[in-house]
């Protein structure tokens, strides 16, 4: 079975930053021609989507959220999609998730009391 999960975005902290890129998909016959023109043949099948997604500054609490929220394997994401000027839900992969820390809080028993994350980011690809 496929994981997914619906619900875990409701709770996740607004990112800092989105950026958007909207990526063709072509069919597996495309490409140049031998014809005099060297003509090319896209043969678009598909358009996907992919959210550059970044959070500043975030503490732990709010960076297990994020990272919980983005564990399975497929996610269910609502946003603005600026293509239809309107809220949608798609369904989308992660990739690789990046963290930079920023700030070590100790204290006396272990040392690190916490810790403040620079900047976490990661994209997420249209299915």
């Amino acid at each position: 079975m496929v994981s997914e999960t619906i619900a875990g975005l409701a709770d996740v902290p607004n990112p800092t930053a989105v950026k958007f890129g909207y990526n063709d998909i072509s069919s597996a016959d495309a490409g140049r021609t031998n014809d005099a023109n060297v003509t090319m043949r896209k043969n678009r099948i598909a358009c996907k989507r992919t959210l550059s997604l970044t959070w500043n500054n975030l503490d732990g609490a709010d960076t297990r959220t994020v990272l919980r929220a983005f564990r399975p394997e497929y996610v269910y994401v609502r946003y603005f999609e600026p293509e239809d000027n309107d809220w949608a839900v798609r369904r989308f992969y992660t990739g690789n998730k990046s963290l930079d820390v920023g700030t070590y809080y100790p204290t006396a028993t272990f040392g690190i009391g916490g810790v403040v994350y620079k900047t976490i980011s990661f994209n997420i690809i249209e299915v």
